[in-house]
C-alpha cells in the first residue's frame, strides 16, 4: 500500500527544496589563489556580505550565518567597535551572558565603562535584568581597558529564569543598544 501526500505537503516540501538549493546557490566559494581568468569584478563577494571573516567551525561546516550581517553589523562595527555579539543562557538559566568582541578599542571603551550600568531587556518576559555586584569580587562583567581582537562579557541575573531561550532580547550599556539579541 503506497501512501498519498497531501497537496499542501508537497507544496510546503517543493517550497523547502527551492529555498534551501538557493540559499546554497547565493553563497560565493572563496576565489583561487592564482586565476589566470578576466572575469573581473564577478568573482568577488557581493557588497552585502559580512565584513569580518569567519573560520569554519571544528564540526566541519563550511558556513557559519552571520547573527548582525549587512546593516546592523556594519551598525555596530562602525559605530561601537565590536562585532560577535552573543546572548546565551547560562548556569541552568540563572544566568544570562553577553558576550562582544572588541574591533575598535577607542569606539568600544562606553562597554567597558564601570559607570556604565548594562540592562538586558526582555520584552516578552516584561522584565529588565542587571549585572549582579558580588559582595567579594564585584559585578559580573569584564571592565578593564579594550584590547582589539579580545571577547569581553558580562552576565545578567536570570533569577527565576523569566528569559527563555529562543527570547529575544536588547542590552543596554550607556549609549550603546543592541535590540533583537536571540537568547541562544
Amino acid at each position: 500500500m503506497r501512501l498519498q501526500r497531501k497537496p499542501r505537503l508537497d507544496l510546503l516540501l517543493t517550497t523547502m527544496l527551492v529555498a534551501a538549493c538557493i540559499s546554497v546557490k547565493g553563497q560565493t566559494p572563496p576565489a583561487p589563489a592564482d586565476s589566470g581568468s578576466s572575469s573581473g569584478p564577478s568573482q568577488t563577494a557581493p557588497a552585502s556580505a559580512p565584513s569580518s571573516p569567519q573560520a569554519p567551525s571544528a564540526s566541519g561546516h563550511h558556513y557559519q550565518p552571520d547573527r548582525f550581517a549587512g546593516k546592523a553589523g556594519n551598525y555596530y562595527l562602525m559605530v561601537w567597535g565590536v562585532d560577535s555579539l552573543s546572548v546565551k543562557w547560562a548556569e541552568s538559566g540563572e544566568v544570562i551572558r553577553f558576550s562582544y568582541r572588541i574591533i575598535d578599542p577607542k569606539k568600544a571603551e562606553l562597554l567597558n565603562d564601570k559607570k556604565a550600568e548594562p540592562e538586558l531587556i526582555a520584552p516578552q518576559a516584561g522584565v529588565k535584568l542587571v549585572v549582579p555586584n558580588m559582595e567579594k569580587i564585584g559585578q559580573l562583567r569584564q571592565s578593564s581597558t579594550p584590547i582589539a581582537g579580545k571577547v569581553y562579557w558580562m552576565a545578567f541575573s536570570n533569577k527565576g529564569r523569566l528569559v527563555k531561550k529562543g527570547d529575544r532580547v536588547s542590552v543596554q550599556i550607556g549609549q550603546f543598544r543592541a535590540d533583537g539579541l536571540v537568547v541562544d
